[in-house]
């Protein structure tokens, strides 16, 4: 077995990897040709038809990295964690992206975001139906994975 086999994460270890951490990076094909790389808070979905999750996060509609979807709807998202290389995992996923506008899809998206990410309460509500209006939901929707758990080697290289 290799050690790409070694390191490899299970479908389920991925799931619960996203769940764990808190910031993905966004890559999306700059206007320029030079990759555009942004963070995003983001839920991990069901996408209810038996089929794997589907990352989901929003940005403001006016942003570079909207625009550059636009172009080309094609994005590399990249969670990883570890302070040391025997403690390094991560998972990169090659997407194509679906960029929702509806106004109460993405209220919607906003309170699970939020929900996610400290609690719902009126103020949080308050601002989700101010941002709302400005914001899109972007659907990552998993296209190619690479996923690394250098913890699975026990140290030894």
């Amino acid at each position: 077995m290799s050690r790409r086999d070694q390191i490899r994460m299970s479908d389920e270890e991925v799931l619960a990897f996203l769940g764990e951490e808190r910031t993905v990076i966004c890559a999306t094909n700059g206007r320029r040709g030079w990759p555009h790389l942004m963070p995003l808070w983001y839920v991990v979905r069901a996408t209810g038809d038996g089929g794997a999750s589907q990352v989901w996060a929003w940005t403001f509609a006016k942003s570079q990295k909207v625009r550059n979807l636009e172009r080309d709807a094609r994005a590399t998202l990249q969670v990883e964690t570890g302070a040391s290389y025997e403690a390094l995992r991560g998972v990169m996923l090659e997407c194509d992206v679906v960029v929702h506008r509806d106004l109460e899809r993405i209220r919607e998206f906003g309170l699970e975001l939020f929900e996610r990410y400290g609690g719902v309460n009126d103020d949080v509500r308050a601002m989700i139906d101010q941002q709302a209006p400005k914001r899109v939901a972007l659907q990552f929707v998993e296209r190619g994975r690479a996923t690394w758990d250098h913890r699975k080697l026990g140290g030894v290289y």
